[in-house]
């Protein structure tokens, strides 16, 4: 027989969650603030529970969706001991202080912990190959391991900090966001010319595409803490964030991100790194600057 599973919080995400499990013919007690947005699941097979406690009582595997963390701790604390000898996972997007803080929380009240950091849209939830990182003690992973499967079979644990999956889930966002910003911005760059955003797209996807070489070029100089430069040095990199910052001056299209690029430039070579490869900036980011404090 499935694993009993035990989903707190229904919203987008928390219910594609409960309908995976359902999916896979897992005994789904599923537990919202608000009632009435169990209707569906409840519709499909899914058992609604009352209390927070009385869905964690459901089964030994308990999965929880909310908001932000400080709604996981108010929920999981009304439950009492009900997590007592059981697993807790919990999927809630927060920092690897928080998850951290829950670990030493569910530790407490007997419970095992997973922090997990699902790298996908509510849509994709359950799919073979959607991404899932999880971050705790191995023995309850492989005890789960089978039912987990279920939300994403692209499942990796990360090692037993609990605070893994929260540092890799921003710092990938970081690298969405900053790549989007970065489309975003070429495009109103070019529509001083009127051209159309999906005109524009598929040179960027040309781009984009070549993307994977230079990351791991990157890492591994990065890991090495050699920066040769293979392709072209910063110095060469120069004149090009230059006239980038010109060109949207000219067209009046904001130009504080191509300052910020060509600022972060001219301070690595000024440190001696103008014969280095593009890589070397990253010890530009390592420490925050001090006018901006650590916060």
């Amino acid at each position: 027989m499935a694993e009993p599973v035990a989903v707190l919080g229904l919203g987008l995400m928390g219910s594609a969650l409960a309908g995976a499990f359902l999916r896979r013919g897992h005994p789904t007690t599923v537990w919202n603030r608000s009632p009435e947005r169990a209707a569906p699941l409840v519709a499909r097979g899914a058992l609604r529970a009352g209390t927070v406690a009385e869905a964690v009582s459901a089964g030994g595997l308990t999965v929880v969706c909310l908001s932000d963390n400080d709604a996981v701790s108010r929920t999981c604390e009304s439950a009492g001991r009900a997590f007592d000898g059981r697993t807790l996972v919990n999927l809630t997007s927060g920092t690897s202080r928080e998850a951290r803080g829950l670990a030493a929380w569910a530790a407490d009240q007997g419970a095992a912990y997973l922090d997990g950091k699902l790298l996908a849209t509510p849509d994709t939830v359950g799919g073979p190959d959607t991404a899932v990182l999880y971050g705790g003690r191995r023995e309850p992973f492989d005890a789960h391991h089978a039912t987990l499967r279920a939300i994403g079979g692209g499942l990796t644990r990360l090692g037993d900090d609990p605070g893994l999956p929260a540092l890799y889930d921003v710092a990938l966002l970081d690298i969405l966001w900053a790549s989007l910003n970065g489309f975003l911005h070429a495009s109103a760059l070019v529509a001083t010319e009127d051209v159309r955003a999906g005109e524009f797209a598929p040179f960027a996807d040309l781009l984009f595409a070549a993307l994977p070489s230079f990351v791991a070029r990157c890492a591994r100089q990065i890991d090495e803490g050699a920066h040769a430069a293979e392709d072209s040095t910063l110095e060469t990199h120069l004149p090009a964030a230059r006239n980038l910052v010109a060109e949207c001056l000219a067209r009046g299209v904001d130009a504080d991100p191509p300052r910020r690029l060509r600022a972060v430039i001219e301070k690595a070579i000024a440190q001696g790194h103008g014969k280095d490869g593009y890589a070397s900036v990253v010890e530009q980011f390592r420490k925050a600057p001090l006018e901006h404090g650590g916060g």
